[in-house]
This record gives structure tokens, C-alpha cells and sequence, in this order.
């Protein structure tokens, strides 16, 4: 069974382990430019965790898993193109840097039920092409928002999943269909890749 934990700084030489993982899982699935030159760096981890913003998950007592879990505002979420965010009034926590060793399993659902225990309103984002990723979002119950740009002007998928018990199924906002369209562009290159 997987455990939750703030992450400390005796934790980084595991973390960055996890991440490099997480990296051969990327470039394994057909991902290639996602996480590059050095990201995310020792630097980045350090200042997570001295945010408080660092997360370890557990599993026996080694560290199979990492992610940051920030309160909003999130800078590079104040503009989304083509779409809306489901719900843009309530303040919400980012997920980032989610990475787990390729042996362990559940992490994501982990995280995400860890998470939703913390905050009903959460937003997520992803490169284009970690249909890994963008399949496991969808799985958790997210709605594809739109397009976000990061600092460095790289195209990200957005996603917000909030349970405010404001929509038929405790989902903030009206279902809009973009979400079903993002579902059958992930199954069908999921598919495409197990040919």
C-alpha cells in the first residue's frame, strides 16, 4: 500500500532516481520533449520541498513516487486559450512533477485521492505528447480545459477537476464535450502505440 509524506531535503537523491525513472518512462512511450535539458533539476526539488510544496510516495518504506501540490495562483494559468477553465472563481492547487519508478503501480490514483483529500478544486497540465499521462488524467475524472503556455512559451494540455457538487456528476462546470473529444484522441493514439 502506498503512503503519502512531505518530502525533505534528505529525500533528493531518491526524488531525483524517481525522476529520472519517469524520464525513461517518457521517452519510452514516444514522448521526447517533455522534461528536457536538465528539468526538473536538484534546484527545482529543493525549492518544493522548502515550500512545502514536495511530496514523496511510499510504498514499503522506499520512495516509488514524487509530486508537487502548490495552492493557485499558478502564473502560466491566468491565460488559456481555445477553452475555459471549469471553474475560474474558486481558488484551487496546482499538481506538478508527478513521477513514479516504472515497477510501482497506482501512484497517479494515489496522488490524486491524496489531493482531493486536501482540496475539491484541482488543476493539472501536461506536454502534448505523454499520452500516459493525458490517459491517467482523463481516468481521474478531469476535463480538458484548454491549451496553457509555460514561462518558457511551451505549449501545455490544461485539465481542472473540481467537486463542488455544482455539476450532474459533483464536477464544477457544464460537460462542454472537449472532454469527450480529448478521451477519443488518447485512446486512439494509445491504441496506435500498442500496434
Amino acid at each position: 500500500m502506498n503512503s503519502i509524506r512531505l518530502a525533505n531535503e534528505t529525500d533528493i537523491p531518491r526524488v531525483m532516481t524517481v525522476m529520472e525513472a519517469a524520464k525513461g518512462i517518457m521517452r519510452a512511450s514516444g514522448n521526447m520533449n517533455q522534461w528536457v535539458n536538465g528539468y526538473p533539476s536538484e534546484e527545482v526539488i529543493k525549492n518544493d520541498i522548502a515550500n512545502g510544496w514536495g511530496f514523496v510516495v511510499e510504498e514499503g518504506g522506499r520512495i516509488v513516487g514524487y509530486f508537487a501540490f502548490i495552492p493557485s495562483p499558478e502564473p502560466t494559468y491566468a491565460r488559456i486559450y481555445e477553452g475555459e477553465w471549469l471553474d475560474d472563481e474558486r481558488p484551487y492547487h496546482v499538481v506538478h512533477r508527478i513521477g513514479s519508478t516504472p515497477d510501482s503501480h497506482g501512484i497517479f490514483a494515489a496522488i490524486m485521492d491524496f489531493c482531493f483529500s486536501h482540496d475539491p478544486n484541482i488543476r493539472i497540465d501536461t506536454h502534448r505528447d505523454n499520452l500516459i499521462m493525458r490517459h491517467s488524467i482523463l481516468k481521474a475524472g478531469f476535463g480538458y480545459c484548454g491549451i496553457i503556455y509555460l514561462e518558457s512559451g511551451d505549449e501545455r494540455l490544461a485539465y481542472q477537476r473540481c467537486i463542488h457538487g455544482s455539476g450532474p456528476s459533483g464536477v464544477c462546470g457544464e460537460e462542454n464535450g472537449r472532454a469527450d473529444t480529448e478521451t477519443a484522441a488518447v485512446v486512439s493514439a494509445t491504441a496506435k502505440m500498442g500496434e
